[in-house]
């Protein structure tokens, strides 16, 4: 049994050292890649959006498909630093959601530059200050992040991709008893979040909203009768306990992140892309509106609309299509939309998470 224990360790010691051969190889290769590209753009979402579509086709087990996901975007993080450290800004501090998002993207080894709002996330990337920027639109529960839609509008910049996150809320505090707990600290849409878990079992402690939930368990440490509803990272940063876990009202919850730079990307071939417009004020406008994209077969899902902030009941409608607008269909469809709206901007095309 011993010696049949010392022969597998020692196969697992041989394929590693063949692992790290073969890792070191794969960023040697990056770094010259690196130096062969003549835009200077490192993050190619594109790019890394078809190997990791090639790895899953091609993964057997017994590693689930995110466990490969998981470690070859930790691959390529590494191999993307030799060429540049990236900067990316995000909602601080450390132990938002932002950040976790974040770090599933562009893996740990980035420059973290948080932010203190949506707002300054766009001022970042618009000034150059940073490379890209990661900014929340919509939760599952709570709808869309209205800031971020404005913001995508105005501004002059470009959706390069999406980052689909579940997310599972943590009750956090110095506390080891949750019948001790008088306040609770979390961002808004938390609470909103927790509202069922939190009235069932804490209906009498004080909801308190604060600007991150990192913030509000930074806030929690500090207080004995005080516990905060944050992430399992927030956790480990702030030396809080956990008193219960998946407090969140609907399991499936996630919250959707979109990428923002000055670049436009490429199709991978399994694309989404974002548009605003604004319809003609006639009856049936949006669904003349939107008539060339059932013409041109071209799937539409999502329609999201904001008041227009030019005039009384005038609204902007924000609309998520499959395909790349480079794509024929997509681009005949979008020619056609143009045509019939008073205003169409096309926010970026970018593979489909």
């Amino acid at each position: 049994m011993k010696n049949n224990l010392n022969n597998l360790r020692e196969n697992i010691d041989e394929i590693d050292t063949k692992l790290l051969k073969l890792i070191s190889k794969r960023a040697s290769l990056a770094k010259e890649v690196g130096s062969l590209k003549e835009d200077g753009i490192i993050y190619k979402p594109e790019r890394e959006a078809q190997i990791l579509k090639n790895l899953v086709n091609a993964n057997k087990g017994p590693l689930s498909d995110k466990s490969i996901i998981d470690i070859f975007k930790a691959v390529i993080s590494n191999c993307r630093a030799l060429e540049k450290l990236l900067s990316i800004s995000f909602l601080g501090p450390a132990g938002t959601f932002s950040e976790e998002a974040t770090i599933k993207q562009f893996g740990e080894n980035i420059d973290f530059v948080f932010a203190n709002s949506i707002d300054e996330v766009f001022n970042h990337v618009q000034s150059e200050r940073v490379h890209y920027g990661v900014v929340p639109v919509e939760n599952s529960t709570e709808g869309a992040v209205n800031r971020t839609l404005d913001l995508l509008l105005i501004r002059d910049l470009k959706i390069c991709g999406e980052i689909i996150l579940p997310v599972h809320h943590y009750l956090l505090s110095k506390n080891k008893k949750i019948n001790e707990i008088k306040n609770i600290y979390s961002h808004g849409q938390s609470l909103a979040q927790c509202h069922n878990w939190i009235m069932g079992n804490l209906s009498s402690a004080n909801k308190i909203a604060v600007l991150s939930n990192a913030e509000g368990a930074r806030m929690a440490a500090n207080e004995k009768e005080s516990a905060a509803i944050a992430s399992s990272r927030a956790a480990d940063l702030f030396d809080l306990n956990v008193l219960n876990e998946n407090i969140e009202d609907d399991p499936n919850n996630s919250t959707r992140f979109l990428i923002i730079s000055k670049q436009d990307v490429a199709a991978s071939g399994d694309d989404k892309t974002s548009i605003v417009v604004t319809a003609k004020n006639k009856p049936g406008a949006i669904a003349d509106l939107v008539s060339p994209l059932a013409k041109y077969d071209v799937s539409m899902t999502k329609l999201e609309s904001r008041p227009a902030k030019i005039g009384i009941w005038e609204y902007v409608f924000f609309i998520d299509i499959e395909g790349h607008q480079s794509d024929f269909k997509v681009k005949t469809a979008l020619e056609e939309i143009e045509v019939k709206s008073s205003f169409l901007k096309v926010l970026g095309s970018y593979p489909k998470n």
